[in-house]
């Protein structure tokens, strides 16, 4: 492993411990559970803005940064032999592919609490 990649592995690794350092108090917080499940009808956090869709925008806007670098780096003729264009592919794939992660989640959570609210009522 060349130095952009482990370089790349410290910035994931430290920002992941960054981010659930967000969520996991804010997941005990907010989420009501009974019964070991969550009652969406009683959880509002679903249905609002919050700090961790904030850090994942933030992270969104970071990997597209991290998509036009290698862009940049890629069309002047560099190689994976540069450590910059190690370091901005691996950020890129794991950046993306966390947004993409989270983007569908919570859709998916947001959907079911407002079935749960509001039910077949809505047309």
């Amino acid at each position: 492993m060349d130095t952009g990649w482990v370089v790349s592995l410290i910035v994931a690794g430290v920002l992941l411990v960054s981010i659930l350092a967000i969520a996991i108090p804010m997941d005990r917080k907010y989420v009501v559970r009974e019964n070991g499940k969550i009652n969406y009808k009683k959880t509002k956090i679903y249905l609002r803005w919050n700090v961790f869709d904030t850090v994942t925008l933030i992270l969104a806007i970071y990997s597209i940064v991290c998509v036009q670098a290698l862009n940049m780096f890629i069309s002047s003729g560099e190689t994976v032999e540069n450590v910059f264009v190690q370091f901005f592919t691996n950020q890129a794939q794991v950046w993306t592919l966390v947004s993409i992660i989270y983007l569908v989640s919570r859709v998916s959570l947001t959907l079911k609490s407002i079935k749960e609210r509001w039910g077949d009522d809505i047309d």
